[in-house]
């Protein structure tokens, strides 16, 4: 039961983070570590989720390098070509020329963001977990989170200047 509610979210996330062909192995391994330390859970008020995304993201900073290499190859990339697993459909958009330039962008400063930065911009932006779920999901105190929040939002006003709207909800 657990798998079935919460794979699809985590799923996303990790298929966000390094790309489909890693997501269904790093789903997998995530419910695998997640059942051999089912003993340690500790119930919380937001449910297991955070605690899945914290697996989660250990998983993907083993991966860190592949990572940072995606980010920087897109962020060279031809603005004409269409990202990894991008439907042709969508890709024929018209709005899709300056949104893949702002994701070049974005991948660039992704990949110039310190770790620990980027997993808690991504867990807030993609996952739009809270502060305390992202504090528990990382395993750090909720003020650390605003902090790296703070600094990320900052590396990204300063290098992607009038481009970056940020989401205020």
């Amino acid at each position: 039961m657990l798998f079935d509610v919460h794979a699809p979210p985590i799923h996303r996330y990790i298929a966000r983070r390094l790309g489909t062909g890693e997501a269904d192995d790093l789903v997998a391994q995530t419910f695998l570590i997640a059942f051999e330390r089912r003993d340690s859970y500790r119930e919380s008020p937001s449910g297991p989720l955070p605690w899945l995304y914290g697996i989660a993201t250990n998983l993907i900073r083993r991966r860190r390098r592949d990572e940072i290499r995606q980010y920087r190859a897109y962020s060279r990339s031809d603005p004409g070509a269409a990202p990894a697993g991008a439907d042709t459909l969508s890709a024929e958009v018209v709005d899709r020329v300056d949104a893949e330039t702002t994701s070049r962008a974005l991948a660039g400063v992704l990949a110039g963001l310190r770790q620990t930065d980027r997993d808690v911009l991504l867990l807030y932006a993609w996952e739009d977990l809270s502060y305390p779920e992202i504090a528990a999901a990382l395993k750090i105190p909720a003020g650390t989170v605003a902090s790296r929040l703070h600094r990320a939002r900052r590396v990204l006003r300063a290098a992607l200047g009038s481009d970056f709207q940020e989401n205020r909800s």
